[in-house]
């Protein structure tokens, strides 16, 4: 068992980007446009990678029937559920402008529907997207197809379609099953539901599913939160995704309507992840790295066991790193050594694509820097360890050279226990695992010149 001590905790319990890319999106800018994005897609389909990298799809369905505080999402919040036909029609839309670049039939190899609620739309919408983009995409055999589910927008009946229409892992928001906490958050729904819903996904042989937690929101406290771990030990999901909620209310106008006074203090917050990670470690439960855990015998357990993880703007993932084709409102793409992301209202999605044209607003294209630091900070982030003569070879670059400043701050990790460094590499211990967004951001150039972290979340 590893231990992490409270005092190292606190010490790290600071701002820091998730590196769900590197640079991450705070980078991007408006300079990089729908033109941009284009030549990335015309280089993808005359390169390489479209005969032999499978894609990645993501697909933003913004609509939520209740507003929950916490949230940072995009999202738009209405009862009118006729909204979602006309949305459905310009993603259709953005996905013809795409296979106008990239061609019918690319293979793919992940899809994941995010938002606001993807469940927000109803069995026959969700059966005519599936459609849609099976009608211009080839879903290969053995595939990560995903979606994310409010527990209170379906029953048994409702998981059952979603496996007829071939998705077989389910991401359940359940945050807290104190009521308190969850009137403090207006996001209410009954233990018991979310209970039957997982098992009845297990009738349905969905392969993986997942239950979000949060610790730090308002009125949770030590012993609340004790009592929603043994439940969510006794609920035994595949995977557990534990966030610390990150309290921006200039950033995130919903969260202004949480009381400030009732926010845990930081003593309190991180006790509750110190006391986390011992509930899920004496559970069975493997500890994936930033914020994720798994049970042994999960595809994402298996991945880190044997140095198959990857990283992606979802999260982790088992599947190889590939190209990623964002679909809908502020969705974030990346192709070939670019990233992108779409308009960020309804308005200007739709005036982008009337006109005819991908509704890409930012993004950027990636220096030469930026690919050899991703390339570490995702080696990092995934398997713990890094070969500099990997880098060396891919890169052509002297490795304790180039990156002098980084290994001399990263000593003082070292004397801390959370990394070893080697003449050969680096190596995440385990206790530097829970700790590995701290690790990649001595490599991260933007922070080096860029104090201003206040925007990102804490690292633990």
């Amino acid at each position: 068992m590893t231990v992490v001590s409270p005092d190292l905790l606190r010490q790290f319990d600071l701002p820091g980007p998730r590196y769900t890319s590197y640079p991450t999106a705070d980078r991007f800018v408006d300079a990089f446009a729908a033109e941009e994005y284009v030549q990335a897609l015309k280089q993808r389909r005359m390169g390489a990678a479209a005969m032999v990298m499978p894609l990645s799809l993501y697909v933003h369905i913004p609509f939520c029937e209740s507003l929950c505080y916490y949230c940072a999402c995009n999202k738009i919040i209405t009862k009118h559920h006729d909204r979602a036909q006309p949305y459905l029609r310009y993603l259709a839309q953005e996905v013809d402008l795409h296979t106008a670049h990239i061609g019918t039939g690319q293979v793919v190899s992940q899809l994941h529907l995010g938002g606001g609620t993807p469940t927000f739309l109803s069995d026959e919408e969700l059966r005519g997207l599936m459609a849609m983009l099976r009608r211009s995409f080839t879903l290969a055999p053995g595939g990560e197809y995903s979606i994310e589910v409010d527990p209170r927008t379906v029953d048994p009946a409702r998981l059952a379609v979603l496996a007829e229409l071939g998705f077989n892992r389910l991401s359940f928001g359940v945050q807290d099953f104190d009521p308190a906490v969850q009137h403090a958050v207006h996001r209410v729904q009954a233990t018991e539901q979310v209970f039957a819903l997982v098992e009845a996904a297990r009738r349905l042989d969905f392969e993986s599913v997942n239950v979000d937690l949060i610790y730090g929101l308002p009125r949770q406290t030590k012993e609340s939160f004790d009592r929603t771990l043994a439940q969510v030990a006794q609920l035994r999901p595949d995977r557990v995704a534990l966030y610390a909620y990150a309290h921006l209310p200039e950033r995130f106008k919903p969260q202004r309507r949480i009381v400030t006074a009732q926010l845990p203090a930081a003593a309190d917050r991180t006790a509750m992840l110190s006391r986390s990670l011992a509930a899920f470690e004496e559970a069975g439960y493997v500890y994936v790295g930033m914020d994720h855990f798994a049970l042994p015998g999960d595809a994402l357990a298996i991945a880190k066991r044997q140095g198959r993880l990857h990283r992606n703007f979802q999260g982790y993932s088992t599947q190889p790193d590939c190209d990623l084709i964002a679909l809908g409102v502020s969705a974030i793409g990346r192709v070939g050594a670019t990233y992108s992301q779409n308009a960020k209202t309804l308005e200007e999605y739709y005036d982008h694509l009337d006109q005819g044209r991908l509704p890409v607003v930012r993004g950027m294209a990636l220096t030469r820097d930026d690919l050899v630091r991703r390339t570490v900070i995702m080696a990092l982030m995934c398997q713990g360890l890094l070969h500099f003569e990997s880098v060396e070879l891919a890169y052509l670059i002297d490795f304790r050279t180039y990156f002098a400043t980084e290994l001399e701050a990263l000593g003082v990790l070292a004397e801390q226990g959370l990394v070893t460094v080697s003449d050969s590499g680096i190596e995440v211990t385990a206790k530097g695992w829970f700790f590995v967004r701290a690790v990649a951001m001595v490599f991260d150039r933007y922070l080096q010149v860029d104090r201003n972290r206040a925007r990102f979340s804490r690292i633990i």
